[in-house]
């Protein structure tokens, strides 16, 4: 069995460092100011032969239950609450302070074993404070370096000690391979959440899964990291990553946002659809189309979501006129799905979340060779490819050859010669004719062998 392990302790003291050395990659943003980690963030930990769920949290702080701060102080609240075990961690170099010394009782009264952690104890600077900690009343602290990685093995003993039974991995069944296959073929749709800040993401993902699980209030740009959570719908599986607000690049300046963004684009890259979410008080801008065409050239389904439908006003026939525009300001993905929803009252999320399958399926999507040639067939009688230079370009043959997205790839004469302009025209027949809407199609060009290449005249 596995169990789980809650990394708490007061800002910048190095839990998301020791987060990311724990699941082997960086996760979690890490920078040099306080208060980067906002929501709680799970991942897959190790240490040695010990597998784990490890929970990256908010620094620990007083304040005020509405404020920011106050809900960053109930996410971790939760994760202690769920937890099995707790690493609290302190600063060994700066010592132990009345925060820590608070926070330590916060950890004490509940009840679960905790292993006191003195991180950035490398050389001599944090024997002081390593030494303080046992004051603290919480056993022996365990000194490590979770930027450098050491005391691993120190860590790895404490661990050991206070964590549940689990079978090790040498015991462990390795002749499983059909249940290995199956779960493939069951693997959760992964679907980023993305748009502008203040559009409504973390609230959705929370009345979809029923739960405040993630961080949210009407300060914009609250959610820094992508934080990825597992629920269910109509019996399918889905990984849905909460991301960042992105704005226009003019605009960001800090460093901070600038990792949140990346982190961003790194779950688009990722995901297998993409719901834009849109702020249905507003029409579609700039920023809107450039997160399209961002998702249209990673090759990534698409939705888009009208947010925060109960502040709109109740217009006869409003979600159809949303429609038409994004068809005229989304040309790129032509069809691509609209629907409106409301991560406050729940409306809409069952529309959305049957889009988000609709669109998976599309992507997913592989049409046959002899249908395709029939088409183009008949594309070259009714329009054939316009002249260059007085020569004519032979459209040959045409294949898909991989899905996810769909791409076509077209055997002809003169590759380079062939107008964008035909490319377009080529693109919309196989969208229209072989119902592929919404969803970015690959049309790739391959020019035939000359078999009288290299002979003598």
């Amino acid at each position: 069995m596995s169990f789980t392990v809650a990394i708490v302790g007061r800002p910048n003291v190095g839990k998301s460092t020791l987060f990311n050395r724990l699941v082997g990659k960086r996760l979690a943003l890490v920078d040099d100011q306080p208060g980067v980690t906002r929501d709680r963030r799970e991942g897959e930990g190790r240490l040695g032969d010990l597998e784990f769920t490890v929970v990256d949290t908010a620094g620990l702080e007083q304040a005020a239950p509405e404020s920011l701060s106050g809900r960053m102080r109930a996410q971790t609240d939760a994760a202690i609450a769920s937890a099995d075990v707790i690493m609290f961690l302190i600063d060994a170099r700066a010592g132990l302070t009345p925060a820590d010394e608070a926070f330590a009782a916060v950890v004490r009264r509940s009840g679960k074993p905790v292993i006191v952690v003195a991180n950035k104890s490398e050389g001599k600077a944090g024997d002081v404070g390593r030494n303080e900690a046992y004051s603290l009343g919480l056993g022996e602290p365990v000194p490590v370096s979770a930027e450098h990685g050491e005391g691993m093995s120190d860590l790895y003993s404490a661990l050991a000690e206070v964590a549940p039974e689990q079978p090790r991995l040498e015991d462990e069944d390795n002749d499983n391979e059909e249940d290995d296959d199956q779960e493939a073929a069951a693997r959760p749709i992964r679907v980023a959440i993305v748009g502008r800040p203040n559009s409504g993401k973390s609230t959705l993902i929370n009345r979809l899964l029923g739960e405040d699980r993630l961080l949210t209030g009407p300060e914009a740009g609250i959610t820094r990291d992508s934080i990825a959570v597992d629920t269910e719908w109509e019996g399918r599986k889905f990984k849905i990553y909460d991301t960042a607000g992105m704005r226009r690049r003019s605009r960001i300046e800090e460093k901070l946002e600038k990792l949140s963004v990346a982190d961003a684009l790194n779950a688009i890259r990722f995901a297998d659809v993409v719901v834009i979410l849109i702020d249905g008080a507003r029409s579609f801008d700039e920023q809107d189309q450039r997160i399209a065409d961002l998702v249209e050239r990673e090759g990534r389904a698409l939705v888009l979501a009208g947010s925060k439908w109960d502040l709109v006003e109740t217009r006869a026939g409003a979600i159809g006129r949303m429609r038409e525009e994004a068809q005229k300001k989304f040309s790129q993905v032509k069809g691509v799905q609209v629907v409106a929803v409301s991560g406050l009252t729940g409306e809409g999320l069952d529309r959305m979340m049957q889009a988000v399958i609709d669109a998976y399926t599309v992507w997913n999507k592989r049409t046959s060779t002899n249908a395709l040639n029939r088409w183009l067939e008949g594309v070259l009688s009714a329009h054939p490819p316009p002249a260059v230079s007085g020569r004519r370009l032979k459209l040959n043959y045409i294949t898909q050859p991989k899905t996810r997205p769909p791409t076509f790839v077209i055997f002809c004469t003169r590759a380079d010669a062939l107008p964008d302009s035909y490319k377009r025209y080529l693109v919309n027949g196989l969208r229209e004719n072989f119902d592929l809407p919404g969803t970015p199609i690959r049309l790739l060009l391959r020019e035939k062998s000359n078999p009288f290449a290299g002979r003598k005249k």
